[in-house]
């Protein structure tokens, strides 16, 4: 076959990016933190910062048996709280993972549990029509060629750092590479994939970044497997998306200048792993401002449970899930499907918007009256969504000062509604307003 020009030039032309239709859509997933950390129960960073060896360690490996585990039961959990996408730790940090790789024995399939755990996860989650999410951590703090850097359990045995010395990263990207090759084989599609992590400024941790990971490979890799698969930022390279953890950004985040797709993964208590005695739980109400707060900023919210050692989620975090569910039940489309709005909100609001619908979501509830500014003759309609009940505009003279019972004094072009005195019982009421 002769090969043209033409041919020549889409041959070395970058492949297509992958669709994020769904996930500015989407809007609300769940992740779930679980492995060997869950038996201690006292944070997934417990080999870490406890200082384990290896044979320390040990012990949860030889007790791991999830009887509990209903990866049905988490998939509808978390589709009854609203959210759309579901990404399970298939490896974390210490190195232990949920399926049979054909890599290591350092993996589910050698402890008293015996099964692959990932499969039915998969499954559970195509049949509830959820979209599939793989985490999977560049760290690894058990494979005996990753380096002992400032992350690493042992790094204050100077013994063991010794017998380390001499370990060769280049051993641990070809088994890195492997395990995603298996993942993304192995289980058909998978719509969603969480690198964690690259930390190449960090000195004091004895920073790694894309060269470690030999990333550009690695991406390669994915994209070649799953071209239509959304990958994050970690491996030190640009991805898909950003991902800030544990904070709200205060505005739409850029990079360069430029907007970027964004997802705040957040923790219910401040723990990943199932962590027993943390009492630091946020409240539903709140997790749901910062869902709110993030999609009118153009962001997603990927929200963490860490089922204990069982398998089983914790009876405080399906509450607070079903608390959300609650909420999402009446206002889901108020999220769902929407982004930011042109239009700026007053002092404790929040605006979403899709198309002609401008949502309102309110963080306090006003005493009657709500003004709305550059909103006057903007407005066809307005109605509480819980309940679809009308809310009444008020005319107002903008050239008229307020003076006793008479109010006035807005800015021309405000459009004022009257609310009901007594707030909608839902944690954060929220006003359709149908646009013109």
């Amino acid at each position: 076959m002769t090969t043209t020009s033409a041919d020549a030039a889409d041959a070395s032309a970058p492949a297509p990016a992958p669709d994020t239709t769904w996930f500015t859509h989407d809007r609300f997933g769940m992740f779930v933190h679980w492995g060997l950390y869950s038996l201690a129960a006292r944070h997934e960073w417990v080999k870490n910062r406890e200082r384990m060896t290896d044979e320390q360690y040990q012990v949860y490996f030889d007790h791991f048996d999830p009887d509990r585990y209903d990866p049905v039961s988490w998939v509808r959990t978390a589709k009854a709280a609203g959210m759309r996408y579901v990404v399970l730790t298939t490896k974390h940090h210490d190195g232990f993972c949920l399926w049979d790789s054909r890599l290591t024995d350092y993996k589910v399939t050698r402890t008293p549990h015996g099964r692959d755990l990932v499969r039915p996860f998969v499954e559970a989650c195509r049949a509830e029509g959820l979209k599939v999410g793989f985490y999977h951590s560049l760290i690894d703090w058990h494979h005996p060629s990753f380096p002992v850097d400032g992350t690493h359990p042992q790094r204050d045995d100077e013994e063991f750092k010794a017998a380390a010395a001499d370990r060769d990263i280049r051993a641990y990207q070809r088994y890195l590479h492997g395990q995603v090759r298996e993942l993304l084989t192995d289980y058909g599609r998978v719509d969603y994939l969480f690198f964690d992590f690259s930390y190449a400024g960090r000195e004091w941790w004895g920073g790694k970044g894309p060269d470690d990971w030999d990333a550009p490979r690695l991406l390669e890799t994915v994209r070649e497997l799953q071209p239509h698969i959304l990958v994050n930022d970690r491996a030190g390279l640009p991805g898909d998306f950003v991902t800030p953890e544990q904070y709200q950004p205060s505005a739409p985040m850029t990079v360069d200048g430029r907007p970027v797709l964004w997802e705040a993964c957040q923790t219910l208590n401040g723990s990943w792993g199932y962590d027993r005695d943390n009492l630091d739980h946020k409240s539903p109400d709140l997790l749901i401002r910062m869902l709110v707060d993030g999609v009118s900023k153009g962001g997603n919210l990927l929200l963490n449970v860490g089922p204990d050692g069982r398998g089983g989620l914790d009876p405080r975090d399906t509450a607070t899930l079903a608390e959300i569910g609650r909420w999402t039940d009446l206002h889901e489309r108020s999220v769902r499907g929407c982004g930011p709005s042109p239009y700026t909100p007053p002092a404790d609001c929040r605006y979403t918007q899709r198309g002609d619908r401008l949502y309102v979501h309110l963080f306090a509830w006003p005493l009657r009256h709500l003004h709305l500014p550059g909103l006057e003759g903007r407005v066809a309609y307005a109605q509480l969504l819980n309940d679809g009940s009308e809310i009444a505009r008020v005319p107002l003279d903008p050239d008229r000062p307020a003076m006793n019972t008479q109010m006035g004094g807005q800015p021309p072009g405000t459009l004022t509604l009257r609310l009901p005195v007594r707030c909608p019982d839902t944690p954060v009421p929220v006003i359709e307003l149908f646009l013109r």
